[in-house]
């Protein structure tokens, strides 16, 4: 939930929502799992009942096996899919290539996808354009860098990451934007001093441990799992980086919302009261025993608890305390979208001619941040929605005002 948001109410609302009922056991990811909780014992924001006229009850939802599908994944366990009238099958899937082409092919309905990706598919960028709409963030923070442990002594500095092989999740996500970003940062030209490459999520930890790459800017749980496994220690929280930055995001083509109109509503309603729903601190354990299963994360329950609880070892010796280490705030602030378009231009996914102006930018994220489609979910739910679609927000130090961004767009080296 965001900070503008009345926690207070939420609570209350969370409160008289429905009945106080636990966790049921885990379902399967798809449909021949044990049924979902009746939509009577779900725990939720407030009970709206089911949108008459949904077009489209059953639905495939792909997502990726890490933290940041959380809301995504839980909607089904939890029930918040069928509270909402939907009857939706998960469907997993290791890399986010695959994912995004399943989207366009039609193969799935609706996707966890990393939030910068709807805005290249929308524009063309690394695939056929295809408008497709954000109108729920997954997760907010919830990434680090991971370092090989063999690395344990380097400087945090341009010489003890130059050379460096390191990884992230896609070309088309905040890993790859906030890892150039805080290289950068050190001095260090991303292009030519570090060796930046794509590497599935689920694929990570192993290339650590072999040695074919020295750490990678990801998502959990890979991050904790190394530290679990002895393998790697955290190097950075992107929640030092950035407190609030987007991650994931559920993502559907522009066709599916135009013909499914209120099934794009349900939807829309039961993520964001899945994710208000994990929001709250008290439910984060009861998740990490439904999400480390192999139908979902297939990891240790411990390394999840860590991560979602923000209790956890950082591979260095120290147990340290960071609760939001990773959250959950389903508004889609379209500023967050105007930063990751400066960071295509900066390091050369869109040509800098494409967007030249402030205007440019605003025009670029606004069909993509469906921002008024969530606010309209929230409030149905019974929580404060956002009325802006900007909020400024201080990155590594720095302040970004999405009304003023070009000069994020400079491929400037401290």
């Amino acid at each position: 939930m965001s900070k503008s948001c009345d926690r207070r109410a939420f609570l209350k609302l969370v409160g008289a929502g429905a009945g106080g009922a636990m966790l049921s056991s885990c379902g399967n990811s798809g449909d021949s799992g044990p049924a979902a909780q009746s939509p009577g014992q779900v725990l939720g924001v407030r009970d709206v009942g089911v949108l008459s006229d949904i077009e489209k009850r059953k639905l495939r939802v792909g997502f990726i096996p890490i933290t940041c599908a959380t809301p995504f994944i839980m909607a089904k366990p939890q029930g918040f899919y069928a509270k909402h009238g939907l009857d939706v099958s998960l469907v997993k899937f290791s890399g986010y290539a695959e994912i995004r082409d399943s989207l366009i092919a039609g193969e799935i309905d609706a996707s966890h996808m990393l939030s910068p990706m709807p805005l290249a598919i929308t524009h063309g960028v690394g695939s056929a354009a295809v408008p497709t709409r954000l109108a729920v963030i997954g997760n907010v923070n919830g990434c680090a860098i991971t370092m090989a442990k063999r690395h344990r002594d380097m400087p945090a500095t341009a010489e003890g990451f130059r050379g460096k092989v390191l990884a992230v999740a896609f070309e088309y996500s905040m890993p790859n934007y906030q890892l150039r970003n805080y290289l950068a940062g050190l001095g260090l030209d991303p292009d030519n001093d570090v060796d930046i490459r794509v590497m599935r999520p689920p694929d990570m930890l192993a290339n650590l441990i072999s040695g074919n790459i020295d750490g990678f800017l990801g998502p959990d749980p890979p991050n904790q799992r190394a530290v679990y496994e002895g393998a790697g220690f955290l190097h950075k929280l992107t929640v030092d980086l950035w407190e609030g930055h987007p991650c994931c995001g559920f993502a559907v083509l522009d066709d599916f919302a135009v013909s499914y109109p209120n099934t794009y509503r349900a939807l829309l309603r039961a993520v964001s009261d899945a994710a208000l729903w994990a929001h709250e601190p008290t439910h984060r354990a009861d998740i990490a025993a439904v999400l480390a299963p192999s139908e979902y994360l297939n990891q240790p329950e411990s390394v999840v608890r860590a991560v979602l609880t923000g209790q956890f070892e950082d591979g260095l010796g120290a147990t340290r305390s960071v609760p939001n280490r990773i959250d959950f705030d389903p508004y889609p602030w379209q500023s967050f979208g105007v930063w990751m378009a400066t960071q295509m231009v900066r390091w050369g996914y869109v040509p800098k001619e494409r967007l030249e102006t402030p205007a440019d930018f605003e025009a670029y994220v606004r069909p993509v941040f469906d921002t008024s489609a969530s606010r309209e979910a929230l409030q149905a739910l019974g929580a404060t929605a956002p009325s802006e679609v900007f909020k400024p927000v201080m990155i590594e130090g720095r302040p970004f005002d999405a009304r003023d961004p070009l000069s994020w767009t400079e491929r400037t080296l401290t």
